[in-house]
């Protein structure tokens, strides 16, 4: 073959392939936490990316951690409105749109993993997901996460030990909460924690064992309550995708993502006690002083938890008391 018509074919070549790419439909993933650095979060919906890709059903996705598409408290008016096609989301970020997401982190409604487990397959959870369908969504993949509390003036363990501080918490039951415990408030994603302690605006806060670790809390703490044997914060962080976007793939997408999610949330399953042990490793390591609650602390929580968050949600949420029985029932 003369040299003009290796070109030739290498042009073509390369024609055919950029031709092949821009055939596939790229879904855009946005999430608030770091990328690339062991964030559970970041990794399931990296492995969804790859498992997509994969299936070559002319789909790719593109992942933006760390804020870099959309600001945390940003990605479910997006997705609901299809300007963001995929999210790793903490839905109770969106309670103030659809006051029933409150209910995926009510103090103490989740015990443990295998309880949280056993809530994915429930008739609360299909509430839930018929919420997320409505306002504009649907679930890939669940994840609960389970956190605790840290603060750089005294350890949180019975409800006294927070009177004074200013907390962040992670939504508006734990708030509610914290507030009748005499804690002061300052609402923020988990995201700008860090910030907010170092520059002396935040005392304490919760968040999931997975968020202490990748927000490197440890450099503003002097001591952590890990979840232990009485987790009182449990926070489900779904991947949703757009519904608009969902009903524009056609059906071998849908499968394959369908088919992703399910090999990123067993993933996570299995990850997810594990985390816990890594975070309070991983504090130790750091000299920060770790404790746990009692049971009686614990239940002294849900005493106030009961006639504040519980209370206001089954009064004030539409369908507020189904949801919180429909939980309860789950043994």
């Amino acid at each position: 073959m003369q040299p003009n018509h290796l070109v030739t074919a290498a042009a073509l070549g390369l024609a055919i392939a950029a031709s092949h790419a821009s055939a596939n439909t790229v879904l855009r993933a946005s999430h608030q936490f770091p990328g690339g650095q062991g964030d559970v979060r970041d990794e399931m919906v990296q492995m969804m990316a790859k498992e997509v890709a994969n299936a070559d059903v002319g789909l790719e996705i593109e992942v933006y951690p760390g804020q870099s598409l959309f600001k945390a408290r940003e990605q479910w008016g997006a997705l609901a409105r299809g300007r963001l096609d995929i999210t790793a989301l903490p839905l109770d970020y969106a309670s103030g749109r659809h006051p029933e997401f409150s209910a995926t982190l009510m103090p103490g409604l989740v015990r443990n993993h295998e309880h949280a487990q056993r809530l994915n397959d429930s008739e609360y959870m299909d509430m839930i997901k018929d919420v997320i369908q409505e306002g504009g969504a649907r679930v890939l993949a669940d994840a609960w996460l389970s956190g605790g509390f840290a603060s750089s003036e005294q350890c949180i363990t019975s409800p006294d030990t927070v009177d004074g501080q200013v907390f962040r918490a992670a939504g508006p039951a734990f708030e509610e909460m914290l507030e009748a415990a005499g804690a002061s408030i300052a609402s923020m994603p988990s995201s700008e924690i860090y910030t907010a302690m170092q520059t002396g605006v935040l005392d304490a806060a919760n968040t999931s064992s997975m968020s202490f670790v990748s927000y490197r809390l440890y450099e503003q703490v002097d001591c952590l309550t890990q979840p232990g044997d009485y987790a009182l914060w449990f926070m489900y962080e779904p991947i949703l995708i757009s519904e608009q976007v969902w009903q524009g793939l056609n059906e071998e997408q849908q499968t394959a993502l369908m088919a992703a999610g399910e090999k990123a949330e067993a993933f996570f399953a299995e990850e997810a006690a594990a985390i816990d042990q890594q975070m309070v490793d991983v504090y130790e390591e750091n000299g920060v002083e770790v404790v746990k609650m009692t049971e009686d602390d614990y239940n002294a929580w849900l005493e106030i938890a009961r006639e504040t968050s519980y209370k206001n949600f089954a009064e004030n949420v539409p369908n507020g008391q189904a949801i919180i029985d429909a939980a309860l029932a789950v043994e």
